[in-house]
């Protein structure tokens, strides 16, 4: 996808996007921008709530109940945004013993749970036999679990640690357990502002490739983007480009989750924290922009409560996950984390039926 700019924007309209969105056809990419820079959110809100009703049609938002599982916090990356690792040989480094991550599972499945989001760090010691191993074990003794585990990050460094192609890491990992593949990593798919944010970790086209390879094996993931710190508009709607365009490539995408960057004990400074009215504009954007995603989820863990109810209203279908564990975002200051009752009561209250789901979006029986 060529670089968005901010080229002038004679002709475009509320008006002239809005007789898209209703007909049916794709906004471009200075539509995206001339939108993030319109005065009034209720415009895009209904927009956005348009294209909801399109691609996923009713009143029902649907939530899972899962585990964010840290297996470990050791990474060599030094992302500047990540409160969460330690470096290798760090006091404070850890790596989950088989035993503790089968007592999690199971704690998650006591307490009703389908999903382990089963993430970590890139960590120098781990290659691909660590985790076929562990898959496998979380495989057999709990069947029913789905493994939405490893970022591209992480794939991309196991198979370059274990001397192997990112084609047969995949092939290993999805033979072993591993089911769909989490959108994290993505931050904001331009190199510049990569370089600047995580100057050690995949480029775009990496991140790119490991999505597009995995769909090939049929094996999906999600997407999403980390906003609010050194990048731009233009920036925003480049990487949105990118997922749209993956997107009508391989299809490898479930769905799409935003959410903005929380400075809190990290090493990058930033002036101001994102407001929850650009979360909203941001999720209003993704939405229409995104016209080949099925499923647009809230993040509640970095928003709160009361924002997330608003972004029902602004194109979101998905309530995202019940966290019975999550220490990645909370290592920053921020752990909105709230039980399946409170997720009900918030769906019900903003004047929805909540459903519960699996990874797949599947709903599960009541």
């Amino acid at each position: 996808m060529a670089t968005v700019s901010a080229a002038p924007q004679g002709g475009i309209s509320i008006d002239t996007i809005a007789d898209k969105v209703y007909a049916g056809q794709r906004i471009t990419p200075e539509d995206a921008i001339f939108l993030f820079n319109h005065p009034n959110p209720l415009d895009l809100a209904a927009l956005a709530n348009f294209q909801r009703q399109r691609k996923v049609p009713g009143n029902t938002v649907t939530y899972i109940i899962g585990r964010i599982l840290n297996y470990t916090n050791v990474c060599w990356v030094r992302c500047k945004f990540c409160a969460f690792y330690r470096v290798p040989n760090h006091d404070e480094g850890y790596v989950h013993s088989d035993e503790a991550i089968l007592d999690k599972v199971r704690d998650t499945v006591d307490k009703g749970g389908v999903e382990i989001l089963f993430q970590g760090g890139l960590n120098p010691k781990l290659k691909i036999e660590y985790y076929e191993q562990i898959f496998s074990r979380i495989k057999e003794e709990f069947p029913g679990v789905i493994l939405h585990a490893l970022s591209p990050a992480e794939i991309i460094y196991i198979a370059h640690i274990s001397k192997l192609t990112l084609e047969d890491t995949l092939k290993r990992l999805h033979a072993a357990g591993l089911h769909s593949i989490p959108g994290a990593g993505g931050e904001i798919l331009v190199d510049r502002v990569r370089k600047i944010i995580a100057p050690y970790k995949d480029t775009t086209e990496e991140w790119l490739e490991c999505m597009r390879t995995a769909s090939a094996l049929g094996i999906r993931s999600t997407a999403s983007m980390m906003f609010g710190h050194v990048e731009t508009i233009e920036d925003r709607v480049e990487h949105l480009g990118r997922i749209r365009d993956l997107q009508d490539e391989c299809n490898p995408f479930r769905a799409f989750i935003t959410w903005n960057f929380q400075p809190e004990d990290t090493n990058l400074p930033i002036p101001v924290k994102a407001s929850g009215l650009d979360y909203l504009k941001t999720v209003a954007v993704s939405r229409i922009f995104l016209d080949n995603v099925d499923n647009l989820q809230v993040s509640i863990l970095t928003q709160g409560p009361k924002i997330a109810q608003t972004a029902l209203s602004y194109g979101a279908n998905d309530f995202g996950s019940v966290m019975i564990e999550e220490n990645v975002v909370s290592a920053a200051g921020n752990k909105f984390i709230l039980s399946a009752e409170e997720f009900e009561r918030l769906i019900h209250g903003a004047g929805y039926e909540a459903k519960r789901r699996n990874t797949r979006y599947e709903l599960l029986p009541e």
